[in-house]
């Protein structure tokens, strides 16, 4: 276990530090004095200038501390990062190859907690080819979390990804992730269990 963890929770697209489950996280590392040890940045640039500013984040505390979180685009994220650095992550309702639907979303979209709009372009879709990791390198730094009734994303794209051992999926629910609460327990515990190796 890392003496000193430190969480970086990555929301969705167009969500928020503000969301239910960024919240959720950040009252539990409250609840269990870890407070000062969780950051939820938020995303609002393209994919390119978002790793950058990643990047930094995870240069500026230690890759064998850090511990990564990341819900649908922000799990997309979190595992491009858990691969390049060597950092535990654990991914809920992950976008797995979102480059392939990601023509739908062109134009213009409204942020939903801020309001800010937030647009896509061509040029995005190039920047998550570009991000892809399609071969793990490090696949037991993965716990996935997945609902069956995720009406945004196929559920069973994730498991063939990172391996159905690597996963755990519950029925029904939904792209939000329901009673998401009842697994940080479970979540923090897989989190303090792994320790990043070097790439």
């Amino acid at each position: 276990m890392s003496p000193n963890p430190f969480f970086l929770y990555l929301h969705g697209f167009l969500s928020s530090p503000l969301s239910v489950k960024a919240q959720q996280t950040i009252r539990y590392c409250q609840q269990v004095g870890w407070e000062s040890q969780i950051l939820v940045p938020t995303l609002h640039n393209g994919p390119a200038e978002t790793i950058k500013e990643l990047t930094a984040i995870v240069a500026s505390h230690g890759r064998y501390d850090l511990k990564l979180m990341g819900s649908s685009l922000g799990g997309f994220y979190a595992s491009y990062l858990a691969e390049e650095y060597g950092i535990p992550a654990v991914l809920i309702n992950p976008a797995v190859r979102p480059y392939d639907f990601w023509e739908t979303h062109l134009g213009e979209h409204k942020n939903y907690y801020s309001n800010q709009m937030h647009t896509v372009t061509e040029t995005h879709i190039e920047e998550l080819k570009e991000l892809d990791k399609p071969q793990l390198a490090n696949p037991d730094n993965f716990w996935v979390l997945l609902q069956t009734g995720d009406e945004t994303l196929d559920y069973r794209k994730a498991v063939e990804k990172y391996g159905e051992t690597h996963c755990l999926i519950r029925e029904n629910g939904n792209h939000s992730y329901e009673n998401y609460d009842a697994e940080l327990p479970a979540i923090f515990e897989f989190l303090l269990s792994r320790i990043g190796r070097s790439v």
